[in-house]
């Protein structure tokens, strides 16, 4: 990390700017997080805002006050000397050369491609660059990619900060040269996209402030790009978020912000997919018949939609008949239904396509509980050791499910076979994952 001051020259804090495309940060994110640094930090509040970040960026503000760079320090873990700022009456100073180690290098390089990319948007410097939809479409490739990798893995930081630079990535390219306004909407709606599929995997890993923080973003970049379908799942992710933090009435709020946006009467799978995911709040929220009514009306719009009409790529790739069956697997469980439960994940699981290895074990964890909560203890067991070891350690919403998993069933026979077996298991599991 020292090597970020070798960044710093006397005009742009181009150290700053390194360190933020290295992790992702756009102005209005990091200023998000040093807020929240703040508030641990004081009690109240911050009031930064994206225009703060840039002040920094710019070098207009080369020494924060104490606590605002108390909280940065926070964030980012490092001094803010090696941060490219300088203590008021201190100049800066480049390291020698030859005490430069590989990592430092690296650093280098990016905050020096971070200044080219600057200069070559700057005004009067070379011909402007003219953006067109072809940048768009790689943009949507790296998005399947992205797509891809979630439905793999799952709640992964690593998914999380790459689809956040990628957001990045997208809105750079609205300052690297002339385009049109179709296209300009269309960058946007690649930048709100990436923010929304950060959001998802922050959800997924159980990192809400962090899912929240993306939430705003991609929001705003929704907006701008006046695209509907990413609007829908943007709002709905959120929903789903408030879901699982227990938080029905926000989830009701939110998904209701989705479902009636233009896009779900024009196309019965949108509003198939409001409606289930309506129904599992419902579910939350300990509401037998809205749930079971709603249910109903979600697989009647599936029913009514047109497979041949254009669809994104993140809605084919996972919301068909298995996904109703999750969703209503976790609104039965979650009223204690656990007969109808299992019925649903045996559906799901029989539906699922290949390539949905997270909601795979999502499905079989959540029908291990279905079957202990009906007090079979050795098939409920069998189910639970039959979800893979990556995810059973890796993913943080299903690490957390079989912890309770264990813990009922220990809790229910703890002298029986079946939690001897399940806690060899687990012990196996963890050791082959250090």
């Amino acid at each position: 990390m020292k090597g970020y001051r070798a960044c710093m020259n006397a005009t742009r804090n181009e150290a700053l700017e390194a360190w933020m495309v290295e992790h992702g940060h756009s102005s209005n994110s990091l200023a998000e997080a040093v807020n929240r640094a703040l508030e641990r930090l004081t009690g109240r509040p911050g009031g930064l805002d994206g225009s703060s970040i840039r002040a920094w960026k710019a070098g207009r503000v080369r020494w924060p006050k104490s606590a605002t760079r108390k909280a940065l320090e926070d964030v980012t873990g490092l001094p803010a000397s090696e941060l490219g700022f300088v203590p008021r009456g201190r100049t800066s100073a480049n390291p020698a050369a030859s005490q430069e180690d590989p990592d430092m290098k690296r650093r280098t390089l990016v905050g020096g491609l971070a200044a080219a990319a600057a200069a070559a948007a700057a005004p009067g410097t070379t011909a402007p660059r003219r953006i067109g939809m072809s940048d768009v479409d790689r943009l949507q490739q790296r998005f399947a990619e992205i797509i891809v990798s979630d439905h793999r893995h799952g709640g992964q930081r690593g998914i999380e900060q790459r689809a956040a630079a990628l957001a990045n990535e997208a809105l750079n390219l609205q300052n690297a040269g002339s385009a049109t306004q179709r296209v300009r909407n269309n960058l946007y709606a690649c930048a709100a996209s990436f923010r929304s599929s950060a959001m998802w995997a922050a959800i997924d890993g159980r990192r809400y402030d962090d899912a929240k923080m993306h939430m705003r973003e991609a929001q705003a970049l929704a907006e701008m790009s006046g695209d509907q379908a990413i609007k829908f799942r943007i709002w709905s992710h959120a929903g789903a978020m408030y879901r699982h933090m227990g938080r029905p009435a926000d989830a009701f709020a939110a998904n209701d912000v989705a479902r009636n946006l233009h896009l779900t009467r024009r196309d019965p799978m949108f509003a198939s997919l409001g409606l289930a995911r309506q129904a599992a709040i419902h579910g939350a929220a300990q509401d037998r018949t809205r749930t079971r009514r709603t249910f109903d009306q979600a697989q009647e719009a599936m029913q009514r939609a047109n497979s041949n009409d254009y669809r994104p790529v993140w809605l084919l790739a996972f919301f068909d008949q298995a996904e109703l069956h999750s969703l209503a697997l976790s609104a039965h469980l979650a009223l204690g239904d656990y007969p109808t439960a299992e019925f649903h994940a045996h559906r799901c699981l029989a539906e699922l396509r290949p390539h949905m290895r997270r909601s795979r074990a999502i499905t079989m964890t959540r029908l291990a509980h279905a079957q202990l909560a009906q007090d079979d203890l050795d098939t409920a067991t069998a189910t639970a050791m039959k979800v893979p070891s990556d995810a059973a350690t890796q993913h943080a919403r299903v690490s957390r499910m079989l912890q309770e998993f264990g813990a009922a069933l220990r809790a229910k026979a703890p002298k029986s076979d079946a939690a001897r077996a399940w806690t060899e298991h687990t012990c196996d599991a963890w050791r082959a994952a250090a």
